[in-house]
């Protein structure tokens, strides 16, 4: 079942369906305070960890493959780890056609089957609250507009665990179009004053592919629909209609017909994103067009500064 995030988790005042939900928080809570005391364990390969604390939609696969892409210029043998999810088969596609994806039910066995083929580093595209594995490098992911939504951990809110323990990592990256930046940074430092704040900007690389005088239906099954939507309008391209649909939906042929009709009733050429669009079956697909993404790192140098230095420190 595919179920849109409840929309009371993103406003800013906390909704009453909120308080009500509080009292399921409370073994979110006790769980993450037990995983302070777990033995994580150390592998001799290094291990980079893009994870979040807001549940979804963060840019953690874009940056994954942008980290493998530095590194292999560095000439770095490195591999995506992801935990195997039958729903999540869109981001498994799309780190395969990035790179070699190792992926498993538990992350450590993942791990060890790059350590038997040499790989130097791992990247693990989510993985920030598993309690099996001492990273030797993490980054948490939030998305700019969405942020904390309204700061409650699931499931008065979207927060997979409280946002003050953000005083435990060193880095984080905001990833969007640039919206809000100030208001996050100065919340941010509030909190850790010592956290190495990382940048991110969503680059269609497609965008020349598509007439800004026609117009657009605009659909995707992403966790930042919003953030999606502003990268186009950011290029002018005419949005007529949008469409949003669950985060990692599964379209079935009666989805892609409704779509197609109202399409062609509003005279609108159709627009999804890449990770929608290796979710389609092969059902009228060449009618139906997709945008290229690459998240652009506005402080690369620093970034590159960073995992250098973690694959030098063997």
């Amino acid at each position: 079942m595919f179920l849109k995030k409840p929309k009371f988790w993103d406003q800013s005042k906390i909704n009453l369906f909120s308080y009500l939900l509080l009292p399921l928080t409370f073994p979110v809570i006790l769980n993450n305070w037990l995983l302070k005391y777990s033995n994580k364990k150390k592998y001799d390969i290094k291990t980079i960890c893009v994870g979040n604390i807001y549940i979804g939609g963060t840019g953690k696969t874009s940056l994954s493959i942008k980290i493998n892409k530095l590194l292999n210029k560095k000439k770095i043998k490195s591999c995506f780890i992801k935990k195997y999810h039958s729903n999540q088969i869109d981001e498994q596609k799309l780190l395969e056609n990035n790179g070699k994806l190792f992926t498993s039910s538990k992350r450590l066995d993942a791990i060890n089957h790059a350590m038997t083929d040499g790989y130097q580093v791992a990247i693990l595209d989510d993985g920030l609250q598993d309690n099996s594995i001492n990273c030797d490098l993490s980054f948490v992911c939030f998305n700019n507009l969405n942020w904390i939504g309204n700061g409650l951990t699931l499931p008065s809110g979207p927060l997979r665990e409280n946002i003050e323990n953000l005083k435990k990592y060193q880095h984080v990256f905001l990833i969007g179009n640039l919206e809000n930046l100030e208001n996050i940074k100065n919340y941010l430092f509030k909190i850790n004053p010592n956290i190495n704040i990382h940048e991110g900007k969503y680059i269609p690389l497609n965008i020349e592919d598509f007439d800004k005088k026609d117009r657009y239906l605009v659909f995707s099954g992403i966790g930042n629909h919003g953030t999606f939507l502003n990268m186009l309008k950011d290029y002018d391209l005419n949005i007529t209609k949008d469409l949003e649909f669950p985060d990692h939906y599964k379209y079935t042929n009666r989805d892609l017909d409704k779509i197609l009709k109202l399409s062609k009733d509003m005279n609108c050429k159709i627009l999804t994103t890449e990770k929608d669009y290796l979710r389609l079956n092969k059902y009228k697909i060449n009618k139906i067009n997709y945008i290229k993404s690459d998240l652009k790192i506005i402080d690369e140098d620093k970034l590159i500064s960073t995992i250098y230095e973690l694959n030098a420190n063997n």
